[in-house]
């Protein structure tokens, strides 16, 4: 549900391994599914093609369709429309896996769907459309989900399509680790730069760790401890991004391997003109910061910035975007 990149590349992959797949999506995708088929690549140099033919697209839920598991992978702020209509269409206790950034997406599903059994995921890594139909996964990851026995069985599943999945008693953690690395994905989308090349700006990598540091104070006042999912741990990453570029290259090499394509799903969105998903991340940070009585006066400027993007239209240089934080 929700076959944009992410959910193109899990659901392809999925199918490429034998699972019965059906894909519920916007006009725009669908349109190129139905011209091109899906062709799937990634960084270790995997290239995969599913005809059009192959794939049972859809505009909307299917009337009396009873699927073993769904995949929710709309973005946030279409997380209860979604659910609601997947609510009313599917059985009663049909699982639903949330594989959205943020925190608070799975819960959310539930309560427009109450009905249903809605379970937090994450995916950890980037996919960037290259073409109409071509997706294409520019780092590395496990994906990682609340352990449930109705996910118990799938992990064989997940593992065998290439998709590696781990599962966790509470996924808390690992969201807001997640997190705290998608906080970079406004930098990424303001600096109109692909990924690889926005780390190998100072200014910009400045930007994103005074953005981890602030959430990271937040998180303590929480008494949330983000689980590490990078090879630094978390509240080694502000000072590492802070390094000058040349140390830095050699400090977080593996940080580095990440496609030149690569791009946030946010930069997209900012491109299209579509509702970003800052409040699911920056906005996430300032309510917790609310809730807690601490400031994130950082997290809120740089929210403001991308809600601001319609009336700007222009990249942000590093040193711009820098002091437009100083400024905060």
């Amino acid at each position: 549900m929700g076959a944009g990149s992410v959910g193109c590349w899990l659901g392809g992959r999925l199918q490429a391994a034998g699972v019965e797949v059906h894909f519920v999506g916007r006009a725009r995708m669908l349109d190129a599914l139905r011209r091109r088929g899906l062709r799937l690549t990634d960084i270790d140099g995997g290239d995969l093609a599913l005809p059009p033919a192959s794939l049972a697209l859809h505009g909307e839920v299917p009337a009396g369709l009873a699927p073993a598991l769904v995949l929710l992978c709309v973005k946030s702020g279409a997380t209860a429309d979604a659910a609601r209509e997947l609510g009313a269409r599917l059985p009663p206790g049909t699982p639903l896996l949330s594989m959205q950034n943020g925190i608070a997406n799975a819960a959310l599903a539930q309560q427009a769907a109450p009905a249903l059994r809605c379970l937090p995921g994450m995916v950890p890594y980037n996919v960037a459309e290259l073409a109409p139909g071509h997706l294409h996964r520019g780092t590395d990851g496990a994906l990682a989900a609340q352990r449930d026995p109705a996910l118990e069985a799938w992990k064989r599943v997940f593992d065998a399509a290439g998709l590696p999945i781990e599962l966790h008693a509470d996924l808390r953690s690992v969201q807001w680790g997640k997190l705290l690395l998608n906080l970079n994905n406004a930098v990424n989308a303001l600096s109109g730069l692909p990924l690889r090349a926005q780390l190998l700006d100072r200014d910009l990598r400045r930007c994103t760790a005074a953005l981890i540091e602030e959430t990271l104070t937040v998180l303590a006042a929480a008494g949330i401890a983000p689980a590490q999912l990078s090879p630094l741990p978390p509240r080694w990453i502000p000072r590492v991004l802070r390094l000058p570029t040349p140390l830095f290259r050699i400090v977080a090499a593996r940080m580095l391997r990440i496609d030149d394509k690569a791009r946030s799903s946010m930069a997209d969105d900012l491109t299209l003109g579509r509702i970003t998903e800052v409040d699911a991340l920056q906005g996430e940070v300032v309510r917790l910061a609310q809730r807690h009585g601490v400031g994130a006066p950082l997290n809120q400027r740089i929210a403001s910035l991308v809600q601001a993007w319609p009336s700007r239209r222009q990249a942000f240089a590093g040193a711009e975007l820098r002091r437009a934080l100083e400024d905060a």
